[in-house]
C-alpha cells in the first residue's frame, strides 16, 4: 500500500508517524473495540429498537408497568407504543425524536438512574400532547367551546396508564418472554442452564 491513495488512508488514520509493530497494535486494538461494540449491540438488543412493536419497549424493565397498564387499557386496540410517544409530522422527525429519547434512556437506565415513580420529559410532553388532539379531535369540541386549552389530556384522563405510575404499580405483571441475547453458552458455564 505505497501508492498516494496507501498513504493518505494511513496519515488520514494517523498512522502514518507510528512503527509499523505499533501500527498493528492500532489495529489489534481497533478490533477489540469493533468486537466489544458488536456485543454491546447484540446483547442489548439495540436493533430491536428500530421496530415499532410495544414489546420492544419492555426490553427495559421499568416499562413493565407502562406495557401491562396499555396492554390491558383501552389504547390497546388502536394505538401502539410509538402512535402516542413520538411525533408523527415525518419519518426524519419520528427518527430523530426516537434516537434522541433512546439515547436519554439507556443512559438512565444503564446507569440506574431511573426514578421510582415514572415522569415524561420536557421533550415528551408537547409530543404527547399533540398525538392526543390528533387522534381525539373529533371528541373535544366541547372541551375547545369552554376554552380549556393550557391543560394537557392527561391532567383530567390520568388512567391512561393505570392510576399507578411506579416500578412497583404492578409487580406480578406476567410479560412476553424476549428473546434469547445469546449468552446460553455463558448460562451453561454458570451452572443456570441443564
Amino acid at each position: 500500500m505505497n501508492t498516494a491513495f496507501g498513504r493518505t488512508i494511513r496519515s488520514w488514520l494517523l498512522l502514518e508517524p507510528l512503527h509499523p509493530g505499533w501500527r498493528l497494535a492500532v489495529f489489534f486494538m481497533g478490533g477489540i473495540l469493533a468486537g466489544l461494540g458488536v456485543l454491546v449491540v447484540h446483547i442489548s438488543r439495540a436493533a430491536s429498537y428500530l421496530r415499532d412493536e410495544p414489546e420492544v419497549c419492555i426490553n427495559c424493565h421499568v416499562m413493565n408497568n407502562a406495557y401491562a397498564t396499555w396492554r390491558h387499557g383501552s389504547h390497546r386496540e388502536v394505538a401502539k407504543c410509538v402512535d402516542c410517544h413520538l411525533p408523527h409530522q415525518n419519518p426524519v422527525a419520528k427518527l430523530a425524536f426516537k434516537g434522541m429519547d433512546g439515547a436519554r434512556h439507556s443512559y438512565v437506565f444503564t446507569f440506574r438512574l431511573e426514578p421510582q415513580v415514572l415522569h415524561l420529559s420536557k421533550g415528551a410532553v408537547p409530543v404527547i400532547q399533540e398525538n392526543c388532539l390528533r387522534c381525539h379531535h373529533d371528541q373535544l369540541q366541547m372541551v375547545r367551546l369552554a376554552g380549556v386549552t393550557e391543560r394537557k389530556c392527561w391532567d383530567c384522563h390520568e388512567n391512561v396508564h393505570g392510576s399507578v405510575i411506579s416500578l412497583s404499580g404492578t409487580p406480578d405483571t406476567r410479560r412476553p418472554a424476549l428473546p434469547s441475547a445469546g449468552l446460553d453458552w455463558l448460562k451453561k458455564q454458570q451452572g443456570e442452564m441443564p
